[in-house]
């Protein structure tokens, strides 16, 4: 009758990580990889950063890593997942690739609009939900796109 090994820290640690990529759908990339698929990649990291917010407190100004306003959270789940945003919705906006509705994915950034101004933002986690931090009161959540009043970028 043989033993059984128990599995060292270093492969639990390996599993623990494979399952969390798995969880947010992250691409394990070759080096050398496609820079589309990085942009994907990292969306989808600071897609999965965002929902672990999930019931942060909304504190206006706010950048995390326990409290958001929504550009903060934004800001903070991309630079988590190695690439820096500027601060304000508007900002963030125009330093994004504009992409039509149609060419959405999981990972890019909704931007709402009144009259001409961008007010909110978001980060799409497909099905037409985003998370974000809505307003003062509320916390970071999972909520249905709410108007069609949006534009989307893709951080690149």
């Amino acid at each position: 009758m043989g033993a059984h090994k128990r599995p060292s820290k270093l492969s639990r640690a390996g599993a623990a990580s494979a399952l969390t990529l798995a969880a947010v759908g992250a691409t394990v990339l070759a080096p050398g990889g496609a820079t589309e698929a990085e942009a994907s990649s990292v969306s989808t990291m600071a897609l999965g950063i965002a929902a672990s917010k999930q019931g942060s407190p909304y504190q206006w100004g706010a950048t995390g890593p326990y409290r958001f306003d929504c550009s903060g959270l934004t800001l903070y789940s991309f630079k988590r997942a190695g690439k820096s945003l500027p601060r304000t919705a508007a900002q963030q906006y125009n330093s994004t690739s504009h992409i039509p509705r149609s060419a959405r994915e999981r990972g890019d950034l909704v931007f709402f609009v009144s009259g001409r101004g961008i007010y909110h933002v978001g980060i799409y986690n497909g099905d037409g939900r985003i998370w974000h931090a809505p307003k003062t009161g509320a916390v970071v959540r999972l909520e249905r796109i709410w108007t069609n009043s949006v534009l989307y970028g893709r951080v690149g």
